[in-house]
């Protein structure tokens, strides 16, 4: 979900200007329609790239979480430097220069860049519920932040379980976006899709929750050591 939530950002970065894109960003928490109509303008490539990042995420998050929480915090580091350097005339280099920083500074400490990242899968999880729920949508930042709350102080009661469960929420939430972005190439179904995702808009969370439990379960299930005695 981080990855494919920057990506937006990026995507607003560059259109609008760092400051305007973060300014609106933290101001409005971004519609059903916002994610819809990224995944209709991105390329196949990106499309492509969010399906195989999805599924590698899903299947081997908790095996390989470390080397996946440096790319989340690098990613982060390279929209935020990103921004920063737009307002300075040096975007590139500024994004480059916060990836690697942001990636080397989350390697030793892995444990607290998995609760911010937890902390920030809890505050778009909570503010979708927000919304979902018909709540004022001037007050989404009080469910954001009970979520940010909530998932940070998680990862340091449960932290093996909340590494597969996060890894899993941005693994399917890249996946699904990713297949979104294939499917709504195709002119005959974009609109059904999108109209029908509009009048339902439970149905999109679904699609991401699901394959967040069977990934969870299945990272669990491999993380689980063999009983005792039992033959390897």
């Amino acid at each position: 979900m981080t990855l494919s939530v920057l990506t937006v950002l990026a995507a607003k970065a560059s259109s609008k200007g760092g400051d305007s894109a973060f300014a609106d960003f933290l101001t409005r928490f971004p519609e059903q329609t916002d994610l819809l109509k990224f995944a209709q303008n991105m390329g196949p490539g990106l499309a492509a790239l969010l399906i195989i990042m999805g599924i590698v995420y899903l299947l081997f998050g908790f095996q390989i979480y470390r080397i996946l929480v440096v790319l989340n915090s690098a990613a982060v580091g390279f929209v935020v430097g990103a921004a920063i350097g737009d307002l300075k005339g040096a975007s590139i280099p500024c994004a480059i220069a916060g990836g690697v920083l942001a990636g080397a500074v989350s390697w030793p400490t892995t444990k607290y860049a998995v609760a911010v990242m937890g902390g920030l899968f809890g505050a778009m999880v909570a503010a979708t519920i927000w919304r979902l729920l018909g709540q004022d949508p001037a007050f989404t930042w009080a469910g954001a932040m009970t979520g940010l709350v909530g998932g940070g102080l998680l990862c340091f009661i449960v932290f093996n379980g909340c590494v597969m469960a996060y890894m899993s929420l941005q693994g399917s939430t890249m996946l699904i976006f990713g297949l979104l972005g294939l499917l709504l190439k195709y002119q005959e179904i974009a609109p059904k899709v999108g109209d029908y995702l509009t009048l339902k808009p439970f149905v999109l969370p679904l699609f991401v929750f699901i394959p967040t439990v069977l990934g969870t379960m299945f990272q669990q299930n491999g993380a689980t050591p063999p009983p005792a005695g039992a033959k390897k």
